[in-house]
């Protein structure tokens, strides 16, 4: 599947108990070798919610929160259940989904906006680091570091995305967004994402995008956030940050028992 480009390999575990492993998301994450994917997401049953979710990216490195692979899984549940509403567990906690048309919408909670939450390494002013750029950093139930520029189409966003990614400011390392400013309501952003690289678009990234924007005084609550692969809605509300946007459900498939036996 994938929203905007933002590419997930999906897992259903509920009825098989398929234990993935870091090894085994690594392999699947290898675009000569397995699959390819910028995160893998695993569904699991929830006492809790209607499902549940965990995440690994490309690396086998965990990932707290995804927000486009959520709104994916949760357009495929809802067509499944034949619903326009959904519960799903995640690292971040109990996330509501709604259709929106022919798009789905994910509350992905309150942002974390104190230095110890995102994480940081230290006490700090986390609306401007002190980093070349003064950025702004956010917590998604990952963490976020929000440069805006002049034009982010000319940042070289290989080099230095990769370079920040491993900060030592950030001790969980992080996500990396570069953005300019279009109108009140829109913004042009890309994104280095810690444990991938770049990426088409990233959910939590435009979360973040869009919190800092505001906090920054750049923008009013609700934008949107044309990405390389297209564009999302966000709306920073009373009782989270929600995101909109497209999903497309790509193909199904069985992996076979020779290349599970290969990550052994």
């Amino acid at each position: 599947m994938h929203g905007l480009g933002n590419d997930f390999v999906i897992v259903d575990s509920r009825k098989h108990g398929q234990n993935i492993s870091a090894k085994i998301a690594q392999g699947l994450g290898d675009r000569h070798r397995g699959i390819g994917f910028d995160q893998l997401a695993v569904i699991h049953d929830s006492p809790d919610a209607d499902l549940a979710l965990t995440f690994f990216n490309a690396d086998g490195s965990t990932a707290g929160a995804c927000g486009n692979a959520t709104r994916c899984i949760a357009q495929y549940e809802m067509d499944r259940l034949q619903v326009d509403s959904l519960s799903l567990i995640t690292e971040r906690g109990n996330l509501t989904a709604l259709r929106c048309g022919n798009m789905v919408s994910v509350n992905m909670g309150h942002p974390l906006l104190n230095w110890d939450e995102i994480p940081l390494a230290r006490a700090m002013d986390t609306l401007r680091l002190p980093l070349d750029g003064t950025p702004t950093a956010t917590g998604m139930g990952n963490p976020h570091c929000t440069f805006f520029v002049e034009n982010a189409d000319t940042v070289d966003l290989a080099r230095r995305g990769s370079a920040l990614e491993t900060n030592p400011l950030f001790p969980e390392r992080t996500n990396v967004q570069f953005a300019h400013v279009i109108g009140t309501d829109h913004l042009r952003m890309r994104v280095w994402e810690r444990g991938v690289g770049v990426t088409l678009a990233s959910g939590s990234s435009s979360c973040a995008t869009a919190v800092a924007a505001a906090r920054l005084g750049l923008t009013g609550h609700k934008v949107e956030i044309q990405l390389d692969g297209g564009a999302i809605y966000i709306d920073w509300q009373h009782d989270g940050v929600w995101m909109t946007g497209a999903t497309m459900h790509v193909f199904d498939g069985t992996l076979t028992a020779q290349f599970l036996e290969s990550l052994r």
